[in-house]
């Protein structure tokens, strides 16, 4: 594989592709990856804006400093202050030594907040404080810290609607998107398929020793596909069909192909949801909430991003809608000898 910075004819360093939509993409990175500025990338889940991010560290001022990344998503709320700014021993339960945060740990370099839309919204008031000021303090410490670093956010939501909905304050979005860098999902650019497979195939080869090859209908195939989780499900496909492989690989649908992307699956689907003239807001929304959930074969966080919600906030419906489904089987039961109620929470 070519140098991290290197433009060449398979794309932009480790970043592949040969189609338009790409080297549009390419042509911004090397722009703003020189430069100071702040970069939002967007784009959905599997896209590879992880592999954005560290292209445009390699390409700056800053590529012999460390590469930080945190996903913002993955930490409980009670613990994200210390794992971006850092805590003193003793500063709390279980700090037994001081430990540097994210912020820290990145100087000299470049921060990478992923999913930076998911931090809770007390602390993005704290982020923007910082990378206003370059300035903070640990959890319990007293002495002021500087830090210099890049930051660069991503986030696979549309950030408009995650200021309408409250998930991202305005004047944060504003200050990580200086530079907003849109990354497109793989159906935009089905040409970038067959050099996205032969590269994967080829990794697969020189790690097993072997010489595998696509079947001539395999790379055809393909470029059918939706791919509705980008390049991360085309690598994934590829690898299992490797593993099937003895030395062509065939695509098996039953095998390769989650049940939720199946096409005529998705085509039997219902278009929406219908609420009758006159219901109340609140049946409304559970029946949304239902009809979303069914939609997404039960996948509660797939559920919890079409709705534009937290997962944390469709568990809690979940729950309040099995509590009323308990409540009203107990009064049936009290009212029908011999009837008990036994409804189990929404997990």
């Amino acid at each position: 594989m070519d140098a991290p910075t290197t433009l060449h004819e398979h794309g932009l360093g480790n970043l592949l592709g040969r189609s338009p939509a790409m080297h549009q993409v390419f042509g911004l990175i090397k722009r703003v990856s020189p430069t100071e500025a702040t970069v939002m990338i967007m784009g959905e889940s599997g896209v590879g804006k992880e592999l954005v991010a560290e292209c445009i560290h390699n390409m700056s001022h800053r590529a012999q400093g460390p590469l930080v990344a945190i996903n913002c998503g993955s930490i409980p709320a009670s613990l994200i202050e210390a794992e971006l700014f850092g805590y003193e021993k003793g500063s709390f339960t279980g700090a037994s030594r001081s430990h540097a945060g994210v912020f820290e740990r990145a100087t000299g370099g470049t921060l990478f907040l992923d999913e930076v839309t998911e931090m809770p919204l007390d602390m993005q008031t704290r982020l923007l404080r910082v990378l206003e000021t370059g300035r903070f303090y640990r959890v319990g410490g007293t002495q002021e810290i500087k830090t210099d670093i890049r930051v660069v956010a991503a986030t696979n939501r549309n950030v408009t609607e995650a200021v309408a909905n409250r998930q991202l304050r305005e004047d944060l979005m504003y200050r990580l998107a200086v530079f907003p860098l849109h990354i497109p999902p793989l159906r935009e650019r089905p040409g970038d398929v067959p050099l996205l497979a032969e590269y994967f195939l080829s990794t697969l080869n020189r790690t097993s020793d072997v010489t595998k090859g696509f079947s001539p209908c395999f790379l055809e195939a393909l470029g059918t596909r939706r791919w509705a989780g980008n390049v991360r499900e085309l690598k994934n496909t590829v690898e299992r069909s490797f593993i099937l492989a003895d030395e062509m690989l065939e695509l098996d649908l039953s095998i390769t192909t989650p049940a939720h992307v199946v096409e005529p699956v998705e085509a039997a689907r219902p278009a929406g949801v219908h609420v009758p003239l006159g219901s109340r807001l609140d049946e409304a929304e559970r029946s949304l909430i239902e009809v979303t959930l069914d939609y997404c074969e039960g996948d509660k966080r797939r559920a919890a991003a079409v709705l534009g919600c937290s997962l944390k906030t469709l568990y809690n419906k979940l729950n309040s809608y099995a509590r009323e489904r308990t409540e009203g089987t107990e009064t049936i039961g009290r009212h029908i000898p011999g009837v008990a109620a036994s409804v189990p929470m929404v997990s």
